[in-house]
């Protein structure tokens, strides 16, 4: 966002209806003005609608200079204001669960933006976005539960009713937050560094399979406990989950490069996680899907396999568009190697192909997506982990227009718009 004076003129114009595009309206800005109020207005601080302002926020910072990004922004920060009151403090926070931790990197864009305006102005808007994050970071890093076994001591739960479990999607939840906040507040804290970088160490150590080059869901340090059922009692494994879920590996992908793209490269953990991310990226190039460029809900099947109540194993949008900005990500920030630029724009072009469709009003949808899928806990022996759970489970429907699918599409967009900025 460079120039202030574009959008103080925004302000005073009080946009309330999304433009009408131009014909040339970049793919980020089509989906936003189709989907984005809808995850944004009015909804409640969670993770899937903090997502979708997040990338929103990412697409005002890269348009900056057009003016229509500040009905993006509007929406975006009066998404955050509903959550938080004037002094900072959460109207209605609640604890023990990671995933209400990821809102909060909405936090930080507003914080920038509002100190810019707040010093040309004299106002002290952007301060109650400085507490709210600082809270969340204080939260996580001293209060939130924490593994105390030798196994992986120090490692956030993945929520409250997990104990002692790791999942690969609170990576993107809590330890992407956390480095966001230290890089924007404390950069040269090294012990914290070394407290994100060890929830990736960790959770690679016990859930990756080499033989498929993929990282098991979900992981449990104490498979005995009656809401880890789901969990491999036995080595090879013991603690993970049965599958390697599509959008469960983009979680886990994109949460690398973001940390990546801001931890201190003279870390002693940096190359690890680059080694890990270039390891997540050979493997999900093994099982990109060759004639569509996507990735299936089950990473290691193909539609030739069903689940137990006959549906069939399919091509999923969410996971696809996570992998497709992680590539592009990855290789832009210099953590891959060019040799991946090929399956980073094979990957997009096909999440373009296969799953966005147009409306007659000239918006776009993104289809078929997975809505939701966990493991447990114990009330919830239907969510067991199962290859069948993720096609046939009563909670793992397939869906258009979903949060968890919009908010990575118009990341990934962002970044394939760098991209072809850069080579023009």
């Amino acid at each position: 966002m460079k120039k202030i004076s574009i959008w103080a003129a925004a302000l005073l114009l009080g946009s309330t209806a999304l433009a009408v595009p131009k014909s040339d309206e970049p793919y980020s800005r089509r989906m936003a003005r189709s989907q984005g109020r809808e995850w944004t207005h009015g909804k409640p601080w969670d993770y899937v609608n903090g997502l979708v302002a997040k990338s929103m926020l990412m697409m005002c910072e890269q348009y900056g200079d057009a003016p229509w990004t500040q009905e993006y922004y509007d929406l975006a920060k009066a998404y955050a204001d509903d959550a938080i009151n004037e002094d900072g403090t959460f109207k209605n926070f609640r604890k023990g669960n990671i995933d209400n931790i990821n809102a909060g990197k909405v936090l930080f864009e507003l914080y920038r933006h509002e100190s810019r305006l707040d010093r040309k102005n004299g106002t002290n808007h952007a301060a109650r976005y400085r507490k709210a994050a600082d809270f969340l970071r204080d939260y996580l890093k001293n209060d939130y539960s924490r593994i105390q076994l030798p196994a992986a001591e120090g490692c956030f739960f993945h929520k409250d009713i997990y104990p002692n479990q790791m999942w690969l999607d609170g990576l993107y939840m809590g330890a992407a937050f956390y480095a966001e906040w230290q890089k924007n507040f404390a950069p040269d804290d090294m012990e914290s560094w070394s407290d994100i970088a060890r929830q990736f160490i960790v959770v690679n150590e016990r859930t990756y399979d080499p033989e498929y080059g993929l990282n098991y869901h979900g992981w449990s340090a104490d498979p005995s406990d009656p809401n880890s059922f789901w969990a491999k009692r036995e080595a090879p494994f013991k603690g993970c989950s049965q599958e390697f879920w599509g959008r469960g590996m983009g979680w886990y992908f994109a949460a690398l490069v973001d940390v990546l793209e801001v931890m201190p490269k003279n870390h002693p953990d940096y190359r690890k996680l680059v080694g890990i991310t270039e390891q997540v990226a050979r493997g999900l190039r093994r099982w990109q899907d060759r004639k569509s460029g996507v990735w299936y809900q089950l990473l290691r099947y193909d539609d030739t396999f069903k689940g137990e109540c006959g549906l069939p194993n399919y091509l999923e949008s969410s996971a696809s568009g996570m992998f497709a900005y992680a590539y592009l990500k990855g290789v832009r920030i210099g953590v891959l190697g060019s040799e991946y630029l090929s399956t980073a724009e094979k990957a997009y072009k096909g999440v373009l192909k296969t799953f966005i469709t147009r409306n007659p009003d000239g918006t776009i949808n993104v289809e078929s997506s997975c809505r939701s899928a966990g493991l447990g806990p114990a009330r919830d022996p239907h969510r067991d982990g199962t290859a069948s759970y993720y096609l046939c489970g009563k909670d793992v429907t397939r869906v258009n227009n979903e949060g968890k699918a919009i908010g990575p599409f118009i990341m990934a967009s962002l970044e394939y718009e760098k991209l072809k900025n850069r080579s023009k």
